[in-house]
C-alpha cells in the first residue's frame, strides 16, 4: 500500500519540472558538471619542419614518393596497406598509421591510441611544393606532444633523434625523385613482427 504513492511521485515531479522557467530546469541538465579529466593535463606540443629541394617537377616527385606505402622504399621497408584504398581512413602497417588528410601533393597521418603509454597526438605530414617548372621542395613535418618525457634535455634529444632520422628519409626521397637508386642500407631494417613502432612514440633519452 505504501509503494503506490512513490511510483506516482516521480512522474509528477517530471511533469512539474516541464512547466518551470528555463532557469529552474537547468539544474537537471549535465552542462554544469565538471569537465572530464584529460589524459595529459599539461601537454607540450612541438612541431619539427624539415625540407629538401629536388631537381625534378612536382608531378614526377609525387608520383615517385607520394603514395601512402612508398615509405617502404625511402623510409621503413615492409609497408603494406592493412585497410582502405588510399583515401581517408586508410591504414598502413608502419605504426598502424591512419591517413587523416590529403591534397593533390600531400597527406597527413596519425597513429592510434595504444594501451599503456599516454597518447602523444603524433601526426606527420608529407608534402611536395613546386618551386619552378623543374624543381620541387619536399616537406616533412612532425607534430606531437612530448610532455611525457623527463625534462628539457630529454625533449631536445628526442627532437634531434627524429630530425636526424626523417632528414635521412628526405635525402632518400630526393635520390629516388631524381631518378637515382638507393644504396644497400639506405633504409632502416624491417622491424620484427609484433614489435612496437618507433616512428611516432617518444624515444628514450640517451644514457
Amino acid at each position: 500500500m505504501l509503494s503506490a504513492p512513490a511510483r506516482v511521485c516521480w512522474p509528477l515531479q517530471l511533469s512539474h519540472n516541464r512547466h518551470q522557467p528555463p532557469h529552474r530546469r537547468q539544474e537537471l541538465h549535465p552542462q554544469d558538471a565538471p569537465a572530464p579529466r584529460r589524459q595529459t593535463p599539461t601537454p607540450h606540443y612541438v612541431s619539427i619542419p624539415m625540407t629538401i629541394d629536388v631537381n625534378a617537377p612536382v608531378d614526377k616527385v609525387w608520383a615517385r614518393i607520394g603514395k601512402y606505402c612508398d615509405i617502404g622504399e625511402w623510409g621503413i621497408p615492409g609497408c603494406t596497406i592493412l585497410s582502405g584504398d588510399g583515401d581517408y581512413g586508410t591504414v598502413r602497417s608502419i605504426g598502424n598509421e591512419i591517413l587523416v588528410a590529403k591534397t593533390k601533393y600531400s597527406y597527413t597521418y596519425t597513429q592510434p591510441v595504444r594501451v599503456g603509454p599516454a597518447y602523444n597526438m603524433y601526426h606527420g605530414t608529407l608534402e611536395a611544393r613546386p618551386l619552378t617548372a623543374t624543381t620541387t621542395q619536399i616537406l616533412y613535418t612532425l607534430l606531437f606532444d612530448n610532455s611525457m618525457l623527463a625534462d628539457d634535455a630529454a625533449r631536445e634529444a628526442d627532437i634531434k633523434n627524429r630530425r636526424t632520422r626523417f632528414t635521412k628519409m628526405l635525402e632518400n626521397m630526393k635520390v629516388l625523385s631524381e631518378g637515382g637508386t638507393l644504396p644497400p642500407g639506405a633504409v632502416s631494417a624491417p622491424r620484427p613482427a609484433g614489435a612496437p613502432p618507433t616512428v611516432g612514440v617518444p624515444m628514450a633519452p640517451p644514457r
